[in-house]
Order: C-alpha cells, then structure tokens, then sequence
C-alpha cells in the first residue's frame, strides 16, 4: 500500500538512518553547532536524539531540511 512521491526526496529514509548519516559524516559536536539543537550538544546518543527528534516536529524538520540539502545533493 505504498505510494510513490517522485517528487520527495525524502521518501523511504528512515529518521534513524538519517541521524546515523549525519553522525557519520559531521559528529556530535558539528551537528549541535549548525543545526543548535541540544539533543546533539549536551552527552547525546543516537537513541536520545531519535527520541527527542521524534517528538520535536520543528526539530526532525531542520534536521531531514539539513539531510535533504547537505547528503542528498
């Protein structure tokens, strides 16, 4: 019952793949510094971070807007 979105990008990512990319390619530190999100600034997991980002709507979006722009291109 999936749907194709030919025009999202995002489509099929999962969020946790996501954080483990980001986290691959930037680091804890780099990310709380550009995106200025705690959950990545104060003793941050990846389990933490998917729980905070998960019910933080305006955070998962700068977060997947940042992977959209940075990882996909």
């Amino acid at each position: 019952m999936s749907e194709k979105q030919p025009n999202n990008p995002m489509h099929g990512i999962k969020l946790a793949t996501i954080v483990e990319q980001l986290f691959k390619e930037y680091g804890w530190e780099e990310l709380g510094d550009i995106l200025n999100i705690n959950a990545f600034k104060n003793n941050p997991t990846y389990k933490s971070s998917l729980k905070f980002l998960r019910t933080t709507p305006w955070a998962r979006e700068k977060v997947e807007k940042f992977y959209e722009k940075n990882m996909l291109d």
